[in-house]
């Protein structure tokens, strides 16, 4: 989606105290100007990680004139935190995320200074439930994961499940064993949203409920059990990999990427019968498949050498396009004309409307 190009002065120069606030971040621009820093800084989503760890490296072959930029997976969550800390050389430059900023987020950037955030959707992935090529799990809906894993399934009071047969008969009579996104991920958020809360809105009541009181459906909806069925796999999905390839009875929830390259340990488990593939992300036929976004710090944009050449490299047709050097590491590519209109706003640096959230 193309926002129309928003000045500066017009979205943020809104009273005399936001006009101090921004003479404030032009004071701390000073600082990040020069030869201060000269690598680009990025952090946020694991998932995320991999494709712009492989967009630093073909980066620095590209611009040898520039150092290499530096990649850390702090997770979602507290990339965004440490994006909208500030702004200045000692503040990163992008935040990598799994899931879209939040209004709330957007409005903490604020009152630090950072102004005029870029938005842009890198391509397609899917949250996927996989298992160990031993195992035989024969498919999920996600009313199974949510009355498996919801800590007061429907508000009926704690979830007493043991196996997967006990929450659907069709299922093996195996204990329920889950390795998921901690709460500081982005794909957590993406869980809650794909997984949990659509498996509460097959019962009438919980619709219902969503619509009378929203933060008691979130209690109901996304709060997780803490008894041993649901293990948090930290920021690291590739350990829940390992995790899973170990153990024939467990599975886990991560991006598909990480499936797509350990098919030699994992296969995926279908969602609702559908298998998670490649095709079935990009036509969101999958039910799970969800965007992929970075968010970038127009202020330093001027003040970070090879920071536009960047974003340059990073939104090339052959970088993240069908047949671009991404889909090999396992990105699913946006639809054609997605990553038009992201690439023009990586290019032209065109800040998102926080009024779109």
């Amino acid at each position: 989606m193309v926002f129309p190009p928003m000045s500066l002065d017009s979205a943020w120069l809104l009273s005399g105290a936001r006009r101090l606030g921004v003479l404030a971040t032009f004071v701390l621009l000073a600082a990040c100007s020069g030869d201060s820093r000269t690598q680009v800084r990025i952090v946020g989503s694991s998932t995320v990680y991999p494709f712009t760890a492989a967009v630093a490296e073909q980066f620095k072959r590209t611009w040898p004139q520039f150092d290499a930029p530096i990649v850390e997976a702090t997770g979602t969550g507290g990339g965004i935190k440490l994006f909208c800390a500030g702004v200045g050389q000692q503040y990163p430059d992008i935040a990598n995320a799994s899931r879209r900023i939040k209004a709330s987020e957007v409005a903490d950037c604020a009152r630090h200074g950072v102004a005029g955030i870029i938005e842009v959707q890198i391509g397609l992935d899917g949250l996927v439930v996989a298992q160990s090529r031993q195992g035989n799990f024969p498919g999920v809906t996600e009313r199974d994961i949510y009355r498996a894993l919801a800590a007061d399934p429907f508000g009926h009071g704690p979830n007493r499940a043991r196996t997967w047969a006990d929450v659907n008969s069709a299922l093996p009579p195996t204990p329920i064993l889950v390795i998921g996104p901690p709460p500081t991920s982005g794909t957590r958020d993406s869980f809650n949203e794909l997984y949990l809360s659509k498996g509460c809105e097959t019962d009438p009541a919980m619709r219902a409920l969503k619509l009378r009181d929203e933060a008691r459906f979130k209690t109901i909806c996304n709060r997780l059990r803490e008894d041993g069925p649901f293990i948090e796999g930290g920021e690291n999905d590739n350990l829940i990999v390992q995790k899973i390839a170990a153990n024939p009875r467990a599975i886990g929830i991560f991006g598909y990427s990480f499936l797509e390259e350990n098919l030699d340990r994992l296969k995926d488990v279908p969602l609702g019968g559908v298998e998670a593939t490649y095709e079935n992300i990009a036509s969101f036929r999958y039910p799970a498949s969800r965007p992929l976004f970075l968010y970038v710090k127009a202020q330093h944009v001027r003040a970070v050498r090879g920071l536009r050449e960047f974003l340059g490299e990073y939104s090339k047709d052959s970088t993240w396009g069908r047949r671009g050097y991404l889909t090999r590491r396992g990105l699913v590519a946006s639809p054609d004309a997605v990553r038009a209109d992201n690439a023009a706003i990586a290019i032209n640096l065109i800040p998102l409307d926080p009024a779109t959230l």
